[in-house]
Parts: structure tokens; sequence; C-alpha cells
């Protein structure tokens, strides 16, 4: 990562002085404005994991589940890995709500609360509101994630929908394929907020 930010300046001089003059165009215009993709994926990751944290917290806090605060953070820290993030940042806090509460039925509903939340903000909140932000659509917010994490696993799972941003991005540069881009962009208004 070091070595390749380092050669930034190098490649942006190289990619300027090419005889294909549209071809540098697209790879400058991409590069560019998939940077600013990536910053804006990574912001409302932040927020959506700043809000699950913040949830997760209450409800441990509201239930009397000892480490309300704790469990937060580590819903927060796990909300960045998705799919298994979420799921072991909900089976911890059921384990300690197993040797803190007496009925069976309380520890069910930690665990059907904390999945609750989970769900609501990482499979609705969270791809509405990127596919907003990043004018692409929330299915393939969605269908990124299952995709690449299908190919790659875990990692794929991580760099899903980085890797559909830019892709699209790249799409959108070039006529011959901008009819990919629009196709599973978002909706107009999405797309006009998010060049605002």
């Amino acid at each position: 990562m070091i070595l390749g930010l380092l050669e930034v300046d190098d490649v942006r001089t190289k990619i300027g002085a090419l005889a294909n003059r549209d071809a540098a165009r697209v790879l400058l215009h991409g590069s560019a404005e998939t940077a600013v993709k990536f910053r804006k994926y990574l912001l409302v990751r932040t927020q959506m994991s700043v809000l699950t944290g913040l949830f997760v917290s209450l409800f441990a806090l509201a239930t009397g589940l000892q480490f309300a605060a704790e469990w937060g953070v580590i819903a927060f820290a796990l909300n960045y890995i998705p799919f298994l993030g979420p799921f072991i940042a909900t089976l911890f806090p059921t384990l300690l709500a197993m040797t803190q509460f007496d009925s069976w039925q309380a520890v069910i509903g930690v665990f059907i609360c904390l999945n609750i939340i989970q769900f609501v903000i990482g499979s609705y909140v969270e791809p509405r509101l990127s596919g907003n932000v990043l004018s692409i659509s929330p299915f393939v917010v969605l269908f990124a994630i299952f995709l690449w994490t299908f190919l790659w696993g875990l990692f794929g799972t991580f760099i899903g929908v980085p890797i559909t941003l830019a892709i699209l991005t790249f799409c959108q540069q070039h006529p011959a394929s901008r009819w990919l881009a629009d196709l599973l962009g978002g909706s107009a208004r999405a797309k006009e907020q998010a060049k605002s």
C-alpha cells in the first residue's frame, strides 16, 4: 500500500502522457471519482457502524445486560465486517445473557432483538443510504457483497462494494460502457443528490 501511494504522482504523469487521450481521460477522471466514492462509502459505513453500536448499547442498557457500552463498541467495530461481524456481535452478548438471566425466553429475546437491530441497519438502512450517497442501486450494493463473498470468501465481503463502485465509475466514463453504469446506478433522484 505504501509503495503504491508513493507512485501516485508518477502514475498520474504516465497516464497524462498517454498517446490515447480518451484512455487517459477515462483513467484520470475514473480514478478521481472512484477515490471520492470510496471516501463516501467509508463515511457511510462508519456512520452506520456508530448507529449500530449506539442501538446495541442502548438495548443492552435497557434490558440490564452487563457491559452495555462495551457491547456497543464491539458492535461498532465488528460492523465493518459484513455478515460475519454482526453475527459475532450478537452471539457474545447472547452468551452473557445466558449466564445473567434466569429464563431462556429472556436469552432468546436478547438474541432476536440484537439480530433485528443488525438486520434493519445492515440490510435495509445502510444499502439504501449507500445507494443514495453513491448513486448506486441498493440491490446492487447487496448483490455485490453476496457475489464477491461467493467468489473470494471473507476478503470478497470486505471489498465487494468498493470493487463494484470502481467498475461502475469507470464504466460511466466511457460512452460505450455508460449504459451499464446507468442500468446498475441508483435512481435519477439519487444521482442528482450525489452530484450536489
